[in-house]
C-alpha cells in the first residue's frame, strides 16, 4: 500500500508540475496577445493619422490643380488676345505704309503738274 501511495504522490506531484507548466505558459500566450494587441492598436492609429493626412493631401493637390488649370486657361486667353494685338499691328502698320506711299506718289505727281504748269 505504501508503494501504492507513494506511486499516487508522484502521479500527483506531476500532474501539479503539468498544471503548473500549462498555467505559464497560457500567462506568456496572454502577456504576447497584450502585447500585439497594443500594436495593432498603435498600428491603426497610424493608419487612421495617415488616412487624414492623404485626404488633406490630397484637397490641397485638387485645389493646387485646379489653380493651376485656371493659369493655364488665364495665360492661353491672354496669349491668343496678344497674338491678335500683333497681326493687328502688324496690318495696321501695313495700311499705314501703303497709305503713306500713295500719299507721297499722290504729292510728287501734283508737284510735277504744278512745276509743269508754272514754267
Amino acid at each position: 500500500m505504501t508503494q501504492q501511495g507513494a506511486a499516487l504522490q508522484n502521479y500527483n506531484n506531476e500532474l501539479v508540475k503539468c498544471i503548473e507548466e500549462l498555467c505559464q505558459k497560457r500567462e506568456e500566450l496572454c502577456r504576447q496577445i497584450q502585447q500585439e494587441e497594443e500594436e495593432k492598436q498603435r498600428l491603426q492609429n497610424e493608419v487612421r493619422q495617415l488616412t487624414e493626412k492623404l485626404a488633406r493631401v490630397n484637397e490641397n493637390l485638387a485645389r493646387k490643380i485646379a489653380s493651376r488649370n485656371e493659369f493655364d486657361r488665364t495665360i492661353a486667353e491672354t496669349e491668343a488676345a496678344y497674338l491678335k494685338i500683333l497681326e493687328s499691328s502688324q496690318t495696321l502698320l501695313s495700311v499705314l505704309k501703303r497709305e503713306a506711299g500713295n500719299l507721297t506718289k499722290a504729292t510728287a505727281s501734283e508737284q510735277k503738274s504744278s512745276a509743269g504748269k508754272d514754267s
